[in-house]
């Protein structure tokens, strides 16, 4: 069976794309720019195409039978670096790739959407049934994808995942997400800058996301499925990093209206199940850094290493 990657040289991609060589006879070929390089091991079945989604119009799609797209520019602050762009990526480039994906027979196309489409909500079950009222640019991007890409259903399975907030540690690490910037604040300043404190941001662990992929994708599931598994404040995440991280808390006023959590109960009724948590990730953060495979890197923050390779 051959299996496209889309942005699988990033964060979550290279992980998943290490997990179907390892557990798959499977061929991959990965579609990724590689802003941020290429960590992904050497293997007889894997093909890495360096390549802009936006100008993957030449891609030959018809012999695979599923797609994983997750290329994407990801999260608010660097959407905002170029929001024209991120449209372009995002929402346009997607509906190129549904489209031939569609005609050219792949069997199944799966979608790494947000859980930030839903926006902020009061109610404390936020299902997949609710109207969405994404707030950013990056949210918006996603919402749109997600309706392109369920308009193709019939022709192939169509699946969208709106992961929660993902944390733990990738080759291809992230340190712009809330449960790896507070951990990396904690081990190399020995001090966490919380703005505010009290916002609930749902997660979920990179590992168990990538299994979720695959789940999917054994299952055939067709449909929205959130994933997430522990609504979390802030707060509560920085008392968790310091129970394993001694680190002084500072708190600042903030701005940001986004508190939102997220009900997965839908996913959950399939059968899958995740295995990690918060508590892990933040373990498995600060085992790598004392083994000297973490670093604070600054192309570790998506928005820095942007702006440092001129790239959007």
């Amino acid at each position: 069976m051959n299996i496209l990657v889309t942005g699988g040289c990033g964060y979550v991609g290279t992980k998943l794309t290490e997990a179907i060589l390892a557990r798959t006879d499977h061929d991959v070929t990965v579609l990724d720019a590689q802003w941020f390089g290429n960590y992904l091991p050497s293997s007889p079945r894997l093909k890495v195409w360096v390549q802009d989604i936006r100008r993957a119009a030449e891609v030959e799609l018809s012999p695979y039978d599923t797609v994983f797209h997750l290329a994407n520019i990801a999260n608010d602050p660097s959407v905002e670096l170029n929001p024209y762009s991120s449209w372009e990526v995002n929402v346009l480039a997607t509906m190129r790739l549904a489209y031939r994906a569609a005609r050219q027979g792949v069997k199944q196309f799966i979608f790494a959407s947000s859980a930030s489409v839903y926006g902020v909500k009061s109610e404390p079950r936020v299902t997949e049934d609710l109207d969405l009222t994404p707030l950013s640019e990056y949210n918006k991007t996603k919402m749109v994808a997600e309706r392109v890409i369920m308009s193709y259903s019939g022709p192939m399975i169509t699946t969208i995942i709106r992961p929660a907030t993902v944390c733990g540690y990738s080759p291809r690490m992230r340190l712009d997400l809330v449960v790896n910037l507070l951990t990396m604040q904690a081990l190399s300043k020995g001090v966490m800058n919380v703005l505010g404190g009290d916002q609930v941001r749902p997660n979920i662990h990179i590992d168990d996301l990538v299994d979720l992929y695959f789940f999917a994708h054994e299952r055939r599931l067709q449909g929205v499925y959130n994933a997430g598994f522990e609504n979390l404040t802030v707060r509560e995440i920085t008392k968790q990093i310091a129970e394993q991280v001694p680190a002084e808390i500072t708190t600042m006023p903030s701005n940001d209206p986004r508190s939102y959590s997220v009900c997965s109960d839908r996913l959950l009724g399939t059968g899958f199940a995740p295995k990690k948590d918060v508590a892990t990730a933040i373990r498995e953060m600060v085992d790598a850094y004392r083994a000297g495979r973490l670093k604070d890197d600054p192309k570790w923050y998506n928005v820095t290493w942007m702006k440092v390779q001129g790239v959007g």
